[in-house]
């Protein structure tokens, strides 16, 4: 192995992208919204709410996503929220859906996200955000 291919390993291990022989740091962001009924409308509404507040609240812009994905509880089967999102104009980032576990008491409606993104901020400086009553779902995150 080279050198610089060594380099490149250790600094992807680190959490850190080389992009155009640039070190970008990516972090992880996560965030949570509740919907009050299975709704592709109300859908809609939630997670483009949910996705622009991530990118607001961290100081991002679409540019700095590189990917996310989604998961919705069981009782959410209007629609993907990955469709939803793209709404706001994210057709090149590479978005994706799944389904969370069927644990019993879990709390309903929800979809969750957890973006990867370009973001020169230690951990904890990162704003994840749980909106709409997600934010029992983590409490010591939620802002």
């Amino acid at each position: 192995m080279s050198r610089s291919q060594k380099i490149r390993d250790d600094s992807l291990a680190l959490g850190v992208a080389e992009l155009k022989g640039v070190a970008v740091p990516v972090r992880a962001l996560r965030g949570a919204t509740r919907l009050e009924l299975d709704d592709a409308t109300e859908m809609t509404a939630a997670v483009e709410e949910l996705v622009t507040q991530m990118l607001q609240r961290n100081g991002l812009t679409s540019e700095s996503l590189i990917s996310m994905i989604f998961t919705s509880t069981p009782d959410l089967v209007c629609m993907f929220p990955a469709a939803a999102a793209r709404g706001l104009g994210l057709g090149d980032v590479p978005l994706i859906c799944a389904q969370e576990i069927a644990v019993p008491g879990a709390l309903s409606r929800v979809v969750r996200v957890l973006a990867h993104v370009e973001l020169d901020l230690a951990r904890e400086q990162i704003q994840h955000v749980y909106l709409r009553g997600a934010e029992v779902l983590r409490q010591d995150l939620a802002q």
